[in-house]
């Protein structure tokens, strides 16, 4: 009776065994193919730009619109810089600014950092990660403003959780928005 409890135990073993590693192939696989897609097959499309002179209040209703703490500032599919909630609370709230004349220019940032749509996941996440940023202009090889790409538009399949550690680690530094300024 004990041989025939190991026999029925060894084959509970055995056959569980080649599940485990079908199953890790197949994540990676995956893993494989998902970080070869392209940003403009995940972003966030028909993204509208504010103009630099829009008003911080107007800027703030617009994100609440959107459901968004980012906006792209710019004029006719140019992008000139961005600014988001924190952007306009530290630079101009904080500072005793007025929400209904002061201007976005105030608080946007001007160096700004975006990649192109048909870049690989891969290269806006390692974007991401290195300058310490949640969202990313997405442009056309034009340098037009095509969409965002956010940490919410990768899957977890691109091994976000890697990218949301190196943005959220704590590097004593204030976080900044430098990187390729726009012509």
């Amino acid at each position: 009776s004990s041989s025939a409890a190991s026999d029925v135990y060894k084959r509970q073993v055995t056959k569980r065994a080649p599940v485990v590693r079908k199953t890790t192939q197949k994540r990676t696989f995956f893993a494989t193919v998902m970080t070869q897609e392209k940003i403009k097959n995940v972003m966030t499309k028909n993204v509208k730009l504010v103009g630099p002179d829009t008003t911080i209040q107007e800027a703030a209703r617009k994100m609440k619109e959107s459901d968004s703490g980012f906006l792209p500032i710019g004029k006719d599919d140019k992008l000139q810089g961005t600014v988001t909630d924190r952007d306009i609370v530290i630079r101009c709230i904080a500072e005793g600014a007025d929400p209904k004349s002061t201007t976005v220019s105030k608080a946007m940032s001007n160096d700004i950092v975006y990649c192109f749509e048909d870049q690989d996941l891969r290269d806006a996440k390692k974007i991401m990660g290195e300058k310490q940023i949640r969202r990313l202009p997405v442009l056309n090889r034009d340098k037009r403003l095509v969409g965002v790409v956010s940490l919410g538009d990768l899957s977890e399949d691109t091994n976000v959780d890697d990218a949301v550690s190196k943005i959220s680690k704590d590097t004593g530094k204030p976080s900044q928005t430098e990187g390729k300024k726009h012509p």
